[in-house]
């Protein structure tokens, strides 16, 4: 999952990042609202942390301005403003959810889980597929009922296709969700992540199309009752 934290405090915003980059998210930090809207309009995002008390340019402004130019991934206000009527103008303006700084880091990933589930029309933190269970809390994988060890880019590519089965994903789609700013991409990253996936789960989970990405067929039907 990528993620555009928008935050002008220098030591709130590096802490943020670096805590969610070790949950094993790509976070993209910003420190102002222009600077969010030209991400946000570059890249795909699949989730936004919004500070309001920003320069040149209040939060709110920036709530209207991504969901009026289409952006339909979630949105969570994080803020230090604590009254009602902020709450209310936010979650009324866009917002998935509301946050009051200070907050806690394993709360903000859970609270980002439960936004990007809304988004996606999940219901639940289990996702299954034939025999394989991916438990998106924990960042857990099992097939077969046996755990399965995976690397943090292993674990997005394989939540990425399994939450988009019968879709195919380009390299390109799997790079933008998966790597923040700076992180050096090699040009076959993602061909070996997906050597290594085939390796733990099996050859026949992820199917290469030809010239165009990589896919998860959907899961055959069961036997009719």
């Amino acid at each position: 999952m990528r993620i555009l934290l928008v935050e002008d405090d220098p030591q709130l915003g590096r802490a943020t990042q670096i805590g969610l980059d070790q949950s094993g998210y790509a976070v993209d930090w910003v420190q102002s609202a222009e600077s969010a809207l030209t991400a946000a309009r570059l890249h795909h995002y699949d989730c936004v942390l919004l500070d309001l008390g920003l320069p040149h340019m209040d939060g709110m402004q920036v709530l209207r301005a991504l969901r009026g130019n289409g952006y339909a991934g979630a949105i969570l206000i994080v803020t230090a403003r604590d009254q009602v009527p902020d709450r209310i103008a936010g979650l009324d303006g866009g917002a998935d959810d509301f946050i009051i700084k200070p907050f806690d880091l394993d709360e903000l990933a859970a609270r980002i889980r439960a936004a990007s589930r809304r988004a996606t029309g999940r219901t639940q933190e289990l996702l299954t597929h034939g025999t394989l269970e991916i438990d998106t809390a924990a960042r857990q994988v099992r097939n077969a009922g046996q755990p399965v060890p995976l690397t943090n880019k292993e674990y997005g590519i394989l939540l990425m296709l399994v939450e988009n089965r019968g879709r195919v994903l380009s390299r390109e789609q799997l790079e933008e969700t998966l790597y923040s700013w700076g992180e050096e991409v090699e040009s076959n990253a993602i061909q070996v992540h997906i050597h290594h996936l085939r390796r733990k789960l099996g050859k026949e989970l992820i199917r290469t199309v030809h010239a165009v990405g990589y896919t998860i067929d959907p899961a055959p039907a069961g036997p009719a009752p």
